[in-house]
């Protein structure tokens, strides 16, 4: 029975061996596909990408005919006359070679990319002498077509895959084209929809005889899907206008529901310039302007110290904590000493409350309040763990988990922190105080502070912020229709809100009214420290608004940020405003305002930093057109209600930042 075993397992395994391999070779034969198989060509038919809208309907971002020059290197005939075919594309020889060789290297008989991106009338020409040139295809794709010349950090764009990217995802090949930054890129998978794929029968002879297995392995592809966006593009238009000649940024979200209703950063730049064959030379540009950094998303990704926004916080805390109520009183001698002799600065005067102390912006109130916050516990990090949670508790100091690609964390200190920056100990809440109004270890991104002003709206819970409003056929994730309750109890938000509600009626922001709109809102002044020649040198404070409005039932809390803008109410004040106004009315009354920001330019401050980047606009020309650069010269003053157009980034060519 042994003598048996060993040879029919052998002859069983063999068999199975044999009749698998007839299989694969004989009836199966789909392996020939995944094979660098000469007689088979295999040609891509790319869907359309999915266009996007506006949360109104309006169509922001549409689609484009374009042609890729394909190359399968191998096939390329040695009689090719060069001369003639540069010509006809406009390159020059070395650039062929150059790109022959690229396409080697990824296979010399797969194709690959070998010219992008070709407009009708560049096509045009190619297209009558194509066959005369062996190894040489064309292939027909859609490129993103703007509609608008604005929301260009909102939308990302597309471009080539990476050969990290092929190897991560087999979906993509060489030259294929994917979504980067934005929603181009959070919504990739969903706006570039599934490519078709032919396969096409070749002779010895390397012609082309018909579909493979009479197209048994074709496949059709099919478009992406549209979305519509948060985004109000009207909106979003006017603040890109309101930016012109000023760093920073601006967020407005819908306070009930968490939809971003604007995403502003400054310097912008058109969104069409990223599209067709100068898109490489023109993102270089972009990329290398370590000055203005267009590229930037200061909305998203830039940490600021809050400033007395972050005062709002610090009473609710206070309050929750029960170490103030509403009638706690602090006097205030233009600021009040603590730790040793030191002194903190103030510009009120008097008694103040709570409520008085909001429109007031009375750092003694603030920082009293702090200070008896901390000194509530024993141990001071205790009691710094205790009110970072109930600051995080707001989304603060923490990725929000919103639907584009970037951000930063911002920072809210604990008891770890000042371990770290204390190893001996020592420290205690005189130490610390400048947290109580904004400054000290605290920083916040432009979002954060939105949400932190949508919060306050909604009298303690928020929503995720995200930017997708509609996906077709789909629900958007469940995240951003989840409630996030604060540590604070709703009863303290009421007083809070007064208290806002009075910096336009009483206080700081008076000048900044806007009739028949109640809005709620707070200044704020951060100062502002950069290293100028190895000195750590202080430049004039960023200016910092946060509002929202109406004050009963809010449909718009809104945050600006911008960079040496100089007292809240000076430059970031009359933003808010303006844009509250624009988004409740649709049209403005402060005329006197908007000639004011308009006409605001910051250049002279940036200056001081390092120089500013020349006024360099790039811009598209019409369809089928090159993309060019043109100088743009300074904008004259606006002295009416002026119909505005975007003259968004200045370029440069200095070193990566």
């Amino acid at each position: 029975m042994r003598k048996v075993l060993l040879p029919t397992i052998i002859i069983i395994a063999a068999s199975l061996l044999v009749i698998r391999i007839f299989y694969l070779q004989i009836i199966d034969d789909s392996f020939k596909l995944k094979s660098e198989n000469n007689a088979i060509k295999k040609v891509y038919d790319y869907p359309e990408r999915g266009y996007i809208y506006d949360r109104n309907g309006k169509l922001l971002v549409a689609n484009q005919a374009s042609y890729d020059i394909m190359v399968i290197p191998r096939d390329i005939k040695k009689d090719l006359n060069i001369a003639e075919f540069c010509a006809l594309l406009n390159i020059t020889e070395e650039e062929y070679h150059k790109r022959v060789e690229k396409a080697k290297v990824y296979s010399p008989r797969l194709p690959s990319v070998f010219l992008s991106q070709l407009n009708k009338n560049e096509f045009a020409a190619f297209q009558e002498k194509i066959r005369k040139y062996d190894g040489f295809y064309f292939q027909k794709r859609s490129l993103r077509d703007y509609e608008v010349d604005y929301g260009a950090n909102i939308f990302g764009f597309i471009t080539q895959v990476n050969e990290k990217q092929i190897e991560k995802n087999p979906y993509y090949n060489s030259g294929d084209l994917i979504g980067k930054q934005g929603v181009e890129q959070s919504y990739e998978e969903i706006l570039r929809g599934i490519k078709g794929v032919k396969y096409i029968q070749k002779d010895k002879y390397n012609r082309e005889i018909g579909a493979y297995k009479e197209g048994k392995y074709d496949t059709i592809a099919v478009a992406g899907e549209d979305i519509n966006l948060t985004i109000d593009a009207e909106l979003q238009k006017y603040g890109e206008e309101l930016m012109i000649n000023k760093r920073g940024g601006i967020v407005a979200l819908e306070p009930k529901s968490g939809e971003i209703l604007a995403l502003v950063t400054a310097p912008s730049y058109d969104p069409g310039i990223l599209v067709g064959r100068q898109r490489s030379k023109n993102y270089t540009l972009l990329y290398n302007d370590s000055i203005s950094k267009p590229l930037y998303d200061r909305g998203l990704l830039a940490e600021y110290p809050p400033g007395s926004p972050f005062k709002i916080l610090t009473g609710l805390v206070a309050l929750q904590e029960g170490v103030i109520n509403e009638q706690t009183t602090f006097m205030c001698h233009h600021g009040f000493s603590y730790g040793g002799g030191r002194f903190m600065k103030c510009h009120g005067f008097g008694p103040h409350q709570l409520h008085n102390g909001i429109y007031n912006s009375c750092n003694t109130y603030f920082g009293q309040a702090y200070m008896l916050t901390i000194n509530k516990y024993k141990d001071p990090g205790q009691a710094v763990d205790v009110w970072s949670g109930h600051i995080k508790s707001f989304g603060l100091g923490q990725f929000m988990g919103y639907d584009l690609p970037i951000g930063k964390r911002g920072n809210i200190p604990t008891s770890k922190t000042y371990k770290r920056i204390y190893p001996n100990g020592g420290w205690r809440s005189s130490t610390i105080v400048s947290n109580a109004i904004g400054q000290g270890e605290v920083l916040m991104t432009p979002i954060q502070l939105a949400n932190m002003m949508a919060t306050v709206a909604n009298q303690g819970y928020y929503y995720t912020p995200h930017i997708i409003k509609k996906i077709e056929g789909e629900k958007i994730d469940e995240k951003f229709t989840t409630k996030h309750v604060t540590t604070i109890d709703q009863k303290y938000f009421p007083p809070v809100i007064s208290g806002l509600f009075d910096v336009y009626n009483k206080g700081t922001a008076y000048s900044l009214r806007v009739e028949g709109i109640d809005i709620c809102g707070k200044t704020g002044t951060a100062e502002n420290f950069a290293k100028i020649n190895g000195k750590r040198t202080q430049l004039k404070d960023h200016s910092i608004f946060v509002a929202f409005a109406p004050k009963d039932n809010p449909k718009i809390a809104i945050a600006v940020m911008i960079e040496n803008g100089g007292f809240g109410a000076t430059v970031a004040g009359p933003i808010a405003s303006l844009m509250i106004e624009k988004y409740l009315r649709k049209k403005i009354t402060r005329t006197d305002l908007e000639v004011r920001v308009l006409n605001k330019s910051l250049l002279s401050e940036y200056a001081k930093l390092g120089g500013i980047s020349e006024a360099l606009k790039i811009e598209s020309v019409p369809k089928d057109s090159v993309l060019q650069a043109k100088i743009i010269k300074p904008k004259a003053p606006v002295t009416t209600a002026p119909k505005t157009e975007v003259k968004k980034t200045a370029v440069d060519t200095t070193k990566k930042n």
